[in-house]
Formats: C-alpha cells, sequence, structure tokens
C-alpha cells in the first residue's frame, strides 16, 4: 500500500477501531514516529497515520517553504496543504478508513500544514488538534467550516508562533463557523502536560 500513496508514511491500526485514526503531523526536523508517544497519551489504543514533509530545509523535513522565520511562502503553503489532503484522501481509500473519524495531531510547522489543511480543503479533514500553531495563509478563501473542530494550544510566551498570528488563525477559523477551542499556556513553543489533557478531553468530548 504504501508505494502507493504520494508521501512517506506508516500506518498503525490501533486496539479500538471506534477511537478516532490520529494523522500526525511532525515539526520541522521531525520524523513521523515523533509524535508517536503524543498519541497513545491522548488516545490510547486509536490508529495512527503519520506521513513526513516533502519539503527540506538544510536537510530538515518540513511541510511547506518559508522564506524566514515565521515568513511562509503562501503559494507554496496552499500547493502543500492541497498534496497533503489528497494524501489523506488516497490513504482512507487505501487502509479501509472510510467512515472512520480522524484527527490531525501537529505541532509547530505540522499544525500549521493542519490548520491550512483544515481551512483550505475540509473534504480532506475536519478535526486538528493544532499545538503551536499559526495562521498559515493570510486570506484563506470563504469556505463553510461548519462541520470543522480545531483545538488550538498556544504558548503566550511563544516567540515562533506568536499569539497575535494565532488569533488572527481563530478568527479565520471562527469566520468559517468552524468550532474553535483556544488553549493557552505560559511557556513558549512547546507542548504542556495541561495542554496534554485538554486535547484528550477535547478529543473525547
Amino acid at each position: 500500500m504504501s508505494e502507493r500513496l504520494s508521501f512517506d508514511h506508516f500506518f498503525e491500526e490501533g486496539d479500538d477501531v471506534t477511537k478516532p485514526v490520529l494523522l500526525l503531523l511532525h515539526g520541522t526536523g521531525g520524523r513521523p514516529a515523533d509524535l508517536r508517544g503524543l498519541a497513545a497519551e491522548l488516545s490510547p489504543g486509536s490508529a495512527v497515520l503519520a506521513p513526513a514533509g516533502q519539503v527540506s530545509e538544510n536537510g530538515m523535513p518540513r511541510w511547506f517553504r518559508r522564506l524566514g522565520e515565521g515568513v511562509f511562502d503562501y503559494e507554496d503553503v496552499v500547493k502543500r496543504a492541497g498534496d497533503l489532503a489528497d494524501f489523506i484522501l488516497d490513504a482512507r481509500a487505501g487502509y479501509k478508513l472510510t467512515g472512520r473519524r480522524m484527527v490531525a495531531v501537529g505541532f509547530s510547522n505540522g499544525a500549521n500544514i493542519a490548520a491550512a489543511v483544515a481551512l483550505l480543503r475540509p473534504d480532506a479533514l475536519t478535526e486538528a488538534a493544532a499545538f503551536a500553531a499559526m495562521l498559515p495563509v493570510p486570506d484563506p478563501p470563504a469556505v463553510d467550516l461548519s462541520g470543522t473542530r480545531v483545538l488550538l494550544s498556544n504558548g503566550t510566551q511563544d516567540p515562533m508562533a506568536p499569539l497575535p498570528s494565532t488569533e488572527q488563525l481563530v478568527a479565520r477559523l471562527r469566520e468559517r463557523s468552524a468550532d474553535v477551542t483556544v488553549h493557552r499556556h505560559p511557556g513558549g513553543h512547546q507542548i504542556t502536560p495541561e495542554a496534554v489533557s485538554q486535547a484528550r478531553a477535547w478529543l473525547s468530548a
């Protein structure tokens, strides 16, 4: 199966098919397996689908190009979000996941691509738990996201995902009728134990 899909990835079926399939999206320089431990904390027994970012920045995998720290190549964001959305749809069919709930879990750059897919391609992804995300595209199209749920967890002292950009992401999602849950912690660019607890509760709601 894997050789027929467009992203390098791994898929592991869970012990409980009634639980959501978690789409794990690593941060810059990460690997598909990086968030496996987080997935086990959020939803033990869930299946996991973990692709690898296809952009290389000095050898570090990413999900889309950037022009500088926090300065994104927006055209590339849109293209890469479309590519990932197509992969999700193909993987759903290939692994017989149609009809099962799928939730993206992303950190940093992985959270940004999760937000981009949620904003641009609700046909592929309608739920995301995004840790340390910021607005990935400045003016996403006015797509109806009334069936979309997003959890955004951000540190108030995060210099890599500054709060004004995160607040713009919250606004763009809510303007499109998405159900947005906001969690703030006093730290920086990280996933805190409280954030994990909040995400676990959000997943089970």
